[in-house]
């Protein structure tokens, strides 16, 4: 019958239109997930690889752990304890509170990390070619060679290279970790703010605000730059520290073995113990510092005298437990998503 012929003519032209439909969705599909980047971008990405796996991990890392961050700073401020903190936050601020100031730490810690592996890198080389023509061996040689261990060269040539970096990189962070911190303890300071001079404590919060406020009571560097002794002190030995330990606990653990030097396994452990190690010897500095810029950030244009950096005395490790997890859980982060990304960018055809 001719009304139902033209329904089969009309259900065939229909059943072919969704296979043909269904055969654009999967070649589009395929070609999403098998997108090429063109040869211009793979070769941007081999020349910055350094900087685009420390970025990305930085972005990662930092948001991850920023609520044990704000839990330091306070406990370092305040001189309580991990739980007391975490419950005083939550009941007066709210589950807010622990990331608040977070946007400024991504961008300023993402830069600051991004530069900071750049200038490491171009000062481990340099410092390989002098030690080289110094002493006949090559540092970067044996730390890349199979079955090598750490030694001298190699100890002596990341920690100059870290410390380099460390004492750079400061003159960028001091302003940006201010202004974190101010936001960090802004709740609790606004909560316990008294007048000074029948003066009203000015408590507002937000980067720009605390900035603001710094430049206008203590000038551009005695304001932006408070601790900023301290603070070179903390990142320039730190800074050594952090990548002499990772560069050597990484080597020990895979070219010592035999294993492949981004082996995950060596990656995620000398990670965490570069983490733990740095945290752990420059934490008497980092409390100190603290300490300075917190009472600087309430004190107005008044002076404020430095405080002792405290040894092994009563309080002076207040709060290392949660900075030592949180070093740990950052850096486990970074140099696995590190690590991974710059071996996938290696490994692009150019």
């Amino acid at each position: 019958m001719p009304g139902q012929d033209e329904d089969k003519d009309r259900r065939s032209d229909a059943a072919q239109s969704s296979s043909s439909n269904s055969a654009k969705f999967q070649g589009n599909q395929a070609n999403i997930f098998h997108f090429q980047a063109s040869k211009d971008v793979r070769q941007f990405a081999k020349k910055y690889r350094t900087e685009i796996s420390a970025s990305s991990s930085s972005l990662l890392s930092t948001f991850v752990a920023f609520p044990l961050d704000f839990a330091k700073s306070r406990m370092q401020s305040y001189q309580a304890g991990f739980m007391h903190t975490i419950k005083d936050a939550y009941r007066a601020e709210g589950l807010r509170a622990f990331w608040r100031g977070v946007g400024p730490p991504l961008i300023s810690v993402t830069t600051v990390r991004t530069i900071s592996f750049s200038i490491y890198q171009k000062a481990k080389y340099f410092l390989d070619k002098s030690i080289t023509k110094a002493t006949g061996h090559s540092p970067l040689v044996i730390a890349n060679a199979p079955g090598s261990y750490p030694n001298i060269y190699t100890m002596s040539c990341f920690g100059l290279a870290g410390a380099a970096s460390g004492a750079v990189i400061t003159t960028l962070s001091c302003p940006f970790e201010l202004t974190k911190l101010s936001e960090q303890l802004a709740g609790k300071v606004a909560r316990e703010a008294k007048p000074v001079n029948g003066k009203a404590i000015d408590v507002k919060t937000g980067s720009w605000n605390t900035a603001r406020r710094l430049v206008r009571d203590r000038g551009l560097f005695r304001g932006l730059y408070a601790g900023y002794r301290l603070h070179l002190l903390r990142d320039t030995i730190g800074t050594a520290i952090y990548f002499t330990t990772y560069e050597s606990a990484k080597q020990l653990m895979a070219n010592a073995r035999g294993r492949s030097p981004t082996s995950p396994y060596a990656v995620v452990v000398a990670g965490g113990l570069c983490g733990i190690l740095t945290t752990s010897m420059i934490y008497p500095v980092d409390v100190a510092k603290t300490l300075y810029q917190k009472a600087l950030l309430s004190a107005g244009s008044a002076h404020v005298d430095r405080p002792p950096i405290r040894v092994f005395q009563a309080g002076a490790y207040r709060g290392l437990g949660v900075s030592v997890l949180r070093s740990c859980v950052i850096n486990m982060i970074f140099f696995s998503n590190f690590e991974f990304i710059k071996k996938n960018i290696n490994a692009l055809d150019v």
